[in-house]
């Protein structure tokens, strides 16, 4: 049960209710740890005690960038919850948050479950859509949405009751990235109803990649390696948690979040960056 701080996707990560997933994306963290397959925690009620319990002593600043008002837990950075949906009581779930008075809900999705739309959790539930570029997806995300089908389903959740924001990750910098992320950005622009935009807020996460995963990758010949590996442009980093990952070198890292930070001005600046790195 434990909780730890983050401050960034939300205010917590909250004990998981699943552990693994069932899509294959080539640059996944949790596939490092578990490559296949799917574990479900049968203990649901006890999570979201342990949710409620560590709620009501939380000392959290409001407002800040994850909430105005609530203080925010991820639910799902061990797996894709909306793909994962029919193995989880997830209505008892959406329903617990909706009826908190200081705790919402949060997770990121690569999957538009439109089943989820019978359920209004009246902002309590935030769901934020993974984007990249439709041509990066196409080979480092199989099976997963389409970018055009993530989009559109903003408008779609918003409508049913959802908070709903933009979750650009990971980025990845390749020889045609600014003009790959314009036309993504024209996407977004386009599709995303002009009377939502004003709630929408979005993070933004350049590439971490491993070397163990990059072994495993080429192994199993997962395609993708030649645009996540690039020893020339990347340098060792050691996560949170212990691992030793690769990350962009932050000489280039700073001169491309710039670079994307002006991209994203000029196109979609009524999307506020909550955070980037």
């Amino acid at each position: 049960m434990l909780i730890r701080d983050n401050g960034r996707s939300a205010d917590f990560m909250a004990p998981a209710f699943g552990f693994g997933c069932l899509f294959n994306c080539s640059y996944c963290t949790l596939k490092r740890h578990k490559p296949t397959g799917l574990m479900v925690a049968t203990n649901t009620f006890d999570i979201l005690t342990a949710i409620n319990n560590h709620s009501m002593f939380a000392t959290v600043d409001k407002p800040n960038q994850t909430h105005d008002k609530y203080i925010s837990y991820d639910i799902a950075y061990n797996d894709d919850l909306p793909l994962h949906a029919k193995f989880y009581d997830w209505e008892s779930i959406f329903t617990f948050f909706k009826n908190h008075d200081k705790a919402m809900g949060t997770f990121a999705t690569k999957y538009v479950n439109n089943k989820l739309l019978s359920f209004n959790p009246e902002r309590k539930v935030r769901i934020r859509f993974s984007l990249m570029p439709q041509k990066y997806s196409s080979i480092l995300e199989p099976n997963t949405s389409s970018i055009k089908d993530r989009i559109t389903a903003v408008n779609k959740f918003i409508e049913a009751g959802y908070d709903v924001h933009l979750n650009f990750s990971p980025v990845v910098v390749t020889d045609t990235w600014l003009h790959d992320y314009k036309i993504l950005f024209n996407q977004v622009n386009r599709l995303i109803n002009d009377d939502y935009k004003s709630n929408i807020s979005c993070e933004v996460i350049f590439l971490t990649h491993n070397k163990q995963k990059h072994e495993y990758n080429v192994k199993n010949n997962i395609p993708g390696e030649d645009m996540l590996w690039n020893p020339e442009v990347q340098e060792d980093k050691i996560s949170q948690s212990g691992d030793l990952n690769i990350r962009y070198k932050v000489k280039n890292k700073t001169k491309w979040i710039n670079q994307f930070k002006e991209l994203h001005s000029s196109m979609i600046d009524w999307c506020d960056i909550r955070y980037i790195f």
